[in-house]
This record gives structure tokens, C-alpha cells and sequence, in this order.
């Protein structure tokens, strides 16, 4: 099974779309592409593999494995990427702001719905993130050159 998750980038934040089958799960916040830096950056574009995972605070939710250079990366609720996330995914209902949305907990309930039954029978999970901003995907491609 594979998700992708369309983002565009802002200087405050990063907005996403994530989908399956070319439908609409829900939305996404993160915060800006600042390099891949721990704890102030999204993870850079490219395909994970997605993991279970169950912690008192966020109740079940998602692991997001193998980012370079990172570790700990989950799809977790939050409504507020700067006041709530450190490099991590939050699945939203609707984006009120860059970097910013509401109903995340439905959101993840959304998406965990879909995928957890998978995982339960062993059918591999991956993402795949990729950019909707036209100079961003410039960039990453004179940097790689």
C-alpha cells in the first residue's frame, strides 16, 4: 500500500494533502523545510516505511521508519505545528493556517483506520512525500547535481 503526501512549503510551516488511491485522507501540518535540522525541520521528501506504534500520550498512531539523518518520527496529532511538533507529521481535518489545522485526533483516527487492519496482516506501508512547490523541487534538484 502506498500513501503520498503532496506538501507545499511556507517560511512558517508546511502544508500537505495525504492520500490514497488518488482520494483524500486528510490534511497535514509540519514545520518548514528548514534542511532536515532535528527538531525545527520536516523530513526531507522521499518513501518510509510506516510502523505501528502506541504511547500514552498519543494513543495509537503511526511511526515513520529509516529518515536519514533522524529517528523517533511519528504521525501523531497536533493542531499546531510550532507549538506541538519537532519534525513530526500531524494529520488534520482541515488547515486553518499555515502550519496550522483542526480535529487532528479525527484525523489520525481517519488514517489509522485505514492502515493499522494492513499492518495487523503483515501488507508493508510506505509514504511517499513529494513537493507540490514548483521552486523547492528547483532547488532539491541543483543541490543533488
Amino acid at each position: 500500500m502506498l500513501l503520498v503526501l503532496y506538501r507545499t512549503y511556507f517560511p512558517n510551516g508546511t502544508q500537505g494533502t495525504l492520500q490514497f488511491n488518488g482520494k483524500t485522507i486528510c490534511q497535514t501540518i509540519e514545520l518548514p523545510w528548514l534542511e532536515n535540522q532535528r527538531c525545527v525541520s520536516c523530513i526531507p521528501e522521499g518513501i518510509y516505511i510506516l510502523q505501528k506504534r502506541y504511547s500514552k500520550r498519543f494513543k495509537k498512531h503511526l511511526q515513520i521508519k529509516n529518515v536519514p539523518g533522524r529517528n523517533l518520527i511519528l504521525i501523531h496529532p497536533a493542531n499546531d505545528a510550532q507549538k506541538e511538533l519537532k519534525g513530526c507529521i500531524a494529520p488534520v481535518t482541515n488547515h486553518i493556517g499555515i502550519g496550522q489545522g483542526n480535529s487532528s485526533r479525527k484525523a489520525l483516527k481517519k488514517l489509522t483506520d485505514l492502515v493499522f487492519p494492513l499492518l495487523d496482516k503483515n501488507i508493508q506501508v510506505e509514504l511517499r512525500i513529494i513537493s507540490t512547490n514548483l521552486n523547492h523541487k528547483k532547488e532539491v534538484e541543483l543541490k543533488n547535481i
